[in-house]
This record gives structure tokens, sequence and C-alpha cells, in this order.
């Protein structure tokens, strides 16, 4: 893995570990093709996240959310409406697929996005919301929901 490799015990509490917005800012999702990082924090003040929204810039029903830790590990991904994704082992896992931090891979490995936790991807507006309930942020960012999302 290129960059900082945590230990699986310090990522998993990363992971589960409360997180509230940095600022009262507000945040525009972003628009057809373009991105976002949202700064987080730990109830603590700690540790920083950072919360990163992008847009396909053709497919409009592609977007992807991720978890940051320590300015460059990535805690946990969702991949939705955008092409397969393949395992170190071979395997190909469709979209919506969900990334989690694993030792010795980083994000490199994915499964299929449980639907119990995403049941609404269709719906970017709550699949945003149910990522970040996932990833476990207690006091969300203000993010301006736009028309088309």
């Amino acid at each position: 893995m290129v960059g900082l490799e945590l230990p699986q015990s310090v990522a998993d509490i990363l992971i589960a570990m409360a997180k509230n917005r940095a600022d009262d800012k507000e945040w525009r999702y972003p628009a057809v093709g373009g991105k976002v990082s949202i700064p987080l924090t730990s109830s603590d003040k700690r540790e920083n996240f950072f919360l990163d929204l992008y847009r396909g810039r053709i497919n409009l029903s592609k977007n992807t959310f991720q978890s940051r830790a320590r300015g460059i590990v990535i805690l946990a991904r969702l991949d939705v409406g955008g092409p397969p994704h393949r395992n170190p082992d071979g395997e190909e896992v469709p979209a919506p697929h969900l990334h989690v931090y694993r030792e010795g891979y980083g994000d490199k490995w994915a499964v299929q996005a449980p639907l119990h936790r995403f049941p609404n991807l269709g719906n970017s507006w709550e699949t945003l919301r149910d990522f970040m309930a996932y990833i476990n942020v207690t006091d969300p960012p203000n993010i301006r929901r736009e028309l088309l999302i």
C-alpha cells in the first residue's frame, strides 16, 4: 500500500469513532463532475477526518462517498453507479460496492454494498445520509442539497 498503513485495530476504531462537522460552513453537494472534501473531527478534537463527495461527469447516477483519516488513509468508500471493482484475489464486484480499510491492502478490497445499510441507492441524498451514518457522523456538516441529486 502506498502511504500510511494502519493496524486493522486502529482503522476499526477510527471508522467507529464519532465524527462531527469541523465548522459551520455551508457546503454545496458537488455539481456534475465535481468533488468536495469536507473536514470532520472527533468529539475530543484529537483526530481529523475528511468526507469526500464525488459526482460523475457523464453518468449522473455515479457517486462516490469516501471517509479519510490522517489526511490520506481511506477508511471507507461507497461507489454507486460506476464500473465493477476487481479485488486482489481476482473477484469482480459489481457496483454499488463498498470498500472498507483492510490492513495490508488499504481500500483495495470491496464487497457489494449491503442493502440493509444502504437501502436507497437510487437516491443520492439518502445514500449520502446512510453513508454518514455508516461512518458514524453524529453531527453532520451543513451540505446544501442541490436540485438534481
